[in-house]
């Protein structure tokens, strides 16, 4: 019994031995700090290029002078690197110009007859030169006008239609004033005229016409009452506030037309044909619609 209990003291010395001779856990790896993600350049804005500045020399008919002149100041906001410089006269002495070397990046003219002229498109009959200085698919009808029979302040003859002008004319008693054979208002003027079966040439002999070198002028002689009457574009009334007692029909001189071409000569095509784009677009219209005119395009 004794040897038992001896046995069974030494198994359990043994067996606490084993357990203590057991092997310590591992320490724990430092955990690995996750990568910090690489975070790209920022790009440097670009910055916008500047337009180069451009002039543009429009040649533009005198009746376009009030609307023009507006349409600068709206265009410089939309545009300020561009500087219109404009010439305004008759659409013939226009035209002449541009055949003699003028420079002139746009036209605008009162008829097509002066376009006509300058256009390779045409045939001999409307450009008998054979002239070539309109960029071709440039070309639009721009705007329309009216012909109109002005009267001074007060209407001293008593002048009310163009019948009134006619009967004044063949009495002798009437004084009207019309634009020169080369600037389209005169050559609207000659078309009512033969229209009426009237003779200009006897009119000028017998002293009742006088003549002006473009719209402009026969406008002024009729603000300042030396003539009865003048026959103008019904824009250049509105804007020397003249008294229109009549307006010419399609029947009588046909439709006023205002073509507008970017030249061949032209320096700045690409700004020139902005140019002629915003004429079109509806803060230029309104313009133009302002003052009597009819926008085409």
């Amino acid at each position: 019994m004794k040897r038992m209990i001896a046995l069974c003291l030494v198994l359990c010395l043994v067996l606490a031995a084993l357990a203590g001779c057991g092997s310590k856990p591992a320490a724990e790896a430092p955990k690995a700090e996750p990568a910090k993600a690489t975070e790209a350049p920022k790009a440097e804005p670009t910055a916008e290029p500047t337009p180069e500045p451009a002039e543009l020399v429009v040649f533009a008919a005198a009746s376009m002078t009030e609307t023009l002149t507006e349409i600068a100041d709206l265009y410089k906001k939309v545009a300020p690197n561009v500087t219109l410089v404009y010439t305004f006269d008759s659409s013939g002495t226009l035209k002449t110009q541009i055949q003699e070397g003028a420079d002139c990046d746009v036209f605008i003219s009162a008829a097509p007859k002066q376009m006509n002229q300058l256009d390779a498109s045409k045939d001999k009959d409307a450009n008998p030169d054979g002239l070539d200085f309109v960029l071709q698919g440039t070309r639009i009808d721009l705007l329309e006008n009216k012909v109109a029979l002005a009267v001074p302040e007060g209407n001293p003859a008593n002048i009310n239609s163009y019948e009134d002008l006619v009967a004044g004319l063949k009495a002798g008693n009437i004084l009207l004033a019309m634009g020169n054979s080369d600037v389209p208002v005169g050559q609207y003027t000659q078309k009512i005229l033969k229209y009426f079966e009237l003779n200009e040439e006897d009119l000028a002999k017998a002293g009742v016409i006088t003549y002006g070198s473009n719209v402009k002028e026969v406008t002024t002689q009729v603000s300042e009452a030396a003539v009865d009457c003048g026959i103008i574009y019904g824009t250049d009334a509105f804007s020397a506030k003249l008294t229109v007692v009549d307006t010419a029909t399609k029947e009588m001189c046909g439709q006023v037309i205002y073509p507008a071409a970017v030249l061949k000569i032209t320096r700045n095509e690409a700004a020139a044909k902005a140019f002629l784009d915003y004429l079109t677009g509806p803060e230029a219209s309104a313009v133009f619609e302002a003052v009597g005119f009819s926008p085409l395009s």
